[in-house]
């Protein structure tokens, strides 16, 4: 079984790069929820138990994708997990009502993911959950935004920008995986998900080849596969999508029912099936990204 990972400490790195020896296709995948390294000052002053708190988590969504570089693209995946401080937001995506003082005037409260509970700093894990028993120092979201958000992005930032510069164009796959059913403050509540859900901000953040290719790939191996709903992209596909700009971005989520047990966070047995089928979908897209390069 899988425990609590230990705690992270100052010292630690915040974020992981899985990198191909050179780098041969436009494409960069991002695991910004797989973190697990929970700080102990966290977990002690959370009013949750360490699995509930584990609810918001992407597990092993790092490991489903770690194919990336052998098919000449870089995977990059934050180390501190979601529930601590969520890099699929904006910056200062924060609830005045989780803090003790005044947020900084650039802070966004109004958002529908701040109203959800759900913005960088979270108040709640997926489930709804209460996270903290009292309010946060202003100074702790700022510490965790330039400790964990901030080098997350400037790292991504790095690789999207070099791959275009190499390439000419690049495609962000931002990976993750989602409850099999939704949750009490999904548009889905309590309704059963198909296996992978499509996010393309609707057709504005990628071009549609590609969202159409790893719909296929997924089909082709059984999977049942919808676009944009319920989810169209986060922070992440909105921010680095402009295929006009020829930055592309896509948003992958996984069932997490199809490959782990959710209830106590364990690989299912067919976990390593679940990896093959994913490398065939990565394979399928590096290979039509290498057909489009510009000569």
């Amino acid at each position: 079984m899988d425990t609590m990972p230990a705690p992270a400490t100052d010292n630690q790195a915040v974020l992981k790069v899985h990198a191909p020896p050179r780098q041969t296709v436009p494409l960069v995948f991002a695991s910004p929820h797989s973190g697990r390294d929970y700080p102990a000052e966290f977990v002690a002053a959370s009013r949750l138990d360490a699995m509930t708190l584990r609810r918001s988590e992407d597990s092993f969504i790092d490991e489903l994708y770690d194919c990336a570089p052998a098919h000449g693209a870089p995977l990059i995946s934050a180390v501190f997990p979601r529930a601590y401080c969520d890099p699929n937001r904006e910056p200062y995506e924060l609830d005045p009502a989780m803090f003790a003082g005044p947020l900084p005037p650039h802070a966004n409260t109004r958002s529908p993911r701040v109203v959800a509970g759900l913005g960088t700093i979270a108040r709640v894990v997926a489930s709804g959950a209460e996270i903290y028993a009292g309010r946060l120092p202003v100074a702790e979201a700022e510490a965790r935004i330039e400790r964990c958000y901030r080098p997350y992005h400037d790292r991504l930032r790095q690789l999207v920008e070099a791959t275009r510069e190499a390439f000419g164009w690049s495609l962000l796959v931002d990976c993750h995986s989602m409850p099999s059913v939704g949750g009490p403050m999904d548009r889905d509540s309590g309704l059963s998900r198909v296996d992978v859900v499509l996010g393309d901000c609707f057709g504005a953040s990628c071009l549609s080849l590609f969202t159409q290719v790893v719909e296929d790939a997924f089909r082709e191996r059984g999977y049942r596969v919808v676009r944009n709903t319920p989810y169209a992209g986060g922070f992440t596909t909105r921010h680095y999508g402009h295929p006009r700009q020829g930055s592309h971005a896509l948003q992958i989520e996984m069932n997490r029912a199809l490959y782990m047990d959710e209830s106590v966070h364990e690989r299912r047995p067919d976990f390593a099936r679940i990896q093959a089928d994913i490398d065939g979908v990565v394979k399928s897209l590096a290979a039509t990204a290498a057909e489009v390069m510009p000569s």
